[in-house]
């Protein structure tokens, strides 16, 4: 079979360029030529020219009935290899001794996070935060174990969620400036919910890409998020602030949004753990409906243990989200990292190896530690990667501009300019062109269910590059041909339905974080955190350069 996932050539542009195109794409004259020519470069104009007659799939519902799963094992992160950031396990630890308190922790993370902020360049994990509100929660845990009656798996332990979920008492601006001064959210999403419910103290609002589109972090209003092994460098998007605040240590865990790889990118990007789930297990109730069809919220923690409490805790039915009803609670079991028999891991190796060099080798090097600890590994094919990319793309996109239509009619120029040119090119796609997106869909899904057929989990790098560097003063850049290559392994899952993990393998020759992926059948979130587990025995960690964890281990 070809491959025939291509790399598109679209021009770089710094600020200057991105103002001048976008006049032009506002010119009646000009626009709709330049537009087109934009989004013929970026194959946008192919799905209309395909010969589809699939019935269409909406959403991205998988067939196949959920495992039964049993309880958590605690001694699956008993091994971990190098730098050993604190994990939730760590702070329970800690208040159990009497070593310190919620209350300590939460003052403390307050003075880190301020430390952050007040370095050059500032690193701006977060856009809101109120510390009379994280010190009363901070406060009502400390009675809780005071009194030996904690409430759950993360009570006292400090937890970030990107901008555009819902938290009670935070204005959800989604990265914008567009509702500035609005009214704070009166209820948490369901998610936050339920991690307060397991004792969390929530900590604010994390920096995320304006709206969502984009995948570097970028952000002109709120200032990008700096990541913590060069903060010359972007975190990835578009939960950039989630990957930024785990990765520096200043959380163990937050909550991301994923639409096409936003998890699972500045997992990859910052050094840690991201696991998008099945479509569906976690409630979106509460998060900007943003692309309703492919997105998900899920965990970015700096462990698979962690990653795994969080989405137990998270994932369930919940009568607000018609799309969660019907899928169980997760609960995990022992990840048993120390073999992997029995697990047959699928490579398509063409699309596996196009990616950057140092990229490659150091997954192909964590692979062949997996099939030494008894992974059994098959070569599978998926075809029409290219298609699906161009209907993942115009999805995504279509879906955004729908969620903003008043916005995007009523005050463009608010956007930042980078926000603005995306929208443009966005703005091109047709309802034609989203049905036939969707009836690739249905061709997508059957594609990679034939591939699970050979297959446990298919294997790929998480992004073809490592994160990019940070325009020198600042500003937007317009880079699409590194933005496709940035997403070429992350896109598909978002469209089929599948889960898929992000996890830490290593390091390129300037000492940036490269992650590994793996995109399970439905509901096989437990297999991908056996691997994620796996991989924190055998990846040697590295201190970040930015570092602010707000305890010691």
């Amino acid at each position: 079979m070809t491959y025939d996932l291509k790399s598109i050539n679209l021009p770089t542009l710094g600020p200057g360029g991105i103002r001048a195109l976008n006049a032009l794409a506002g010119n009646a004259l000009v626009g709709n030529a330049l537009v087109g020519k934009l989004r013929k470069d970026a194959g946008l104009g192919t799905l209309t020219k395909e010969p589809l007659d699939d019935a269409p799939t909406f959403t991205p519902q998988l067939a196949n009935a959920a495992p039964s799963l049993a309880a958590l094992d605690p001694r699956m992160d008993d091994a971990r290899a190098g730098f050993r950031f604190p994990t939730v396990a760590d702070y329970h630890a800690a208040y159990r001794r009497g070593a310190l308190t919620p209350v300590d922790v939460a003052e403390c993370f307050l003075s880190r996070w301020k430390e952050s902020e007040q370095a050059s360049p500032a690193l701006r994990g977060f856009i809101s935060m109120r510390s009379d509100d994280i010190l009363a929660q901070a406060r009502a845990s400390a009675e809780r174990w005071k009194s030996g009656q904690p409430i759950g798996s993360f009570d006292g332990v400090p937890i970030a969620a990107k901008d555009e979920i819902d938290q009670a008492g935070y204005v959800t601006t989604i990265g914008t400036k567009l509702f500035d001064g609005a009214t704070p959210a009166a209820h948490d999403s369901t998610a936050v919910a339920r991690m307060r419910a397991a004792g969390a103290v929530m900590v604010g609002k994390a920096n995320m890409h304006e709206i969502g589109i984009g995948v570097t972090g970028f952000n002109q209003h709120h200032g990008s998020s700096r990541n913590p092994y060069n903060d010359a460098h972007h975190t990835g998007g578009s939960s950039a602030g989630p990957g930024c605040v785990v990765g520096a240590g200043l959380v163990p865990m937050a909550i991301g949004a994923d639409g096409g790889g936003s998890i699972r990118l500045p997992a990859s990007f910052c050094g840690v753990v991201g696991l998008k789930p099945t479509f569906g297990r976690v409630s979106e109730h509460g998060a900007a409906p943003l692309c309703w069809s492919v997105s998900y919220l899920g965990p970015l923690a700096n462990c698979a243990r962690d990653a795994a409490l969080a989405y137990e805790v998270m994932s369930g039915a919940d009568a607000r989200d018609p799309n969660s009803l019907g899928h169980p609670g997760a609960e995990i079991d022992d990840h048993a990292p120390r073999s992997l028999a029995g697990v047959t891991l699928g490579v398509f190796w063409p699309w596996f190896r196009d990616a950057k060099p140092d990229v490659v080798a150091t997954c192909e090097r964590l692979l062949a530690q997996m099939c030494d600890r008894g992974a059994t590994l098959v070569e599978v094919e998926i075809p029409e990667l290219e298609l699906t990319r161009v209907a993942h793309l115009v999805s995504i996109t279509s879906e955004m501009l729908t969620g903003m239509l008043p916005h995007i009619r009523d005050r463009l120029g608010d956007f930042g300019i980078e926000t603005q040119l995306n929208i443009a090119i966005s703005r091109g796609s047709s309802a034609v062109d989203y049905i036939h997106a969707q009836r690739v869909r249905t061709r997508a899904i059957a594609h990679f269910e034939r591939a699970f057929g050979r297959c446990d989990a298919i294997i790929t790098p998480a992004s073809g590059n490592t994160a990019p560097r940070i325009h020198p003063g600042g500003g937007a850049v317009s880079d699409l041909t590194r933005s496709m290559e940035t997403m070429r392994f992350a896109f598909t899952s978002n469209f089929t339905g599948h889960p898929a993990i992000s996890f830490p393998a290593g390091y390129d020759a300037t000492g940036l974080p490269i992650g590994m992926q793996a995109i399970g059948r439905g509901w096989s979130e437990r297999l991908l955190l056996r691997l994620a587990a796996f991989a924190d025995t055998v990846v040697e960690r590295r201190r970040p350069q930015r570092y602010y964890a707000p305890i010691e281990v």
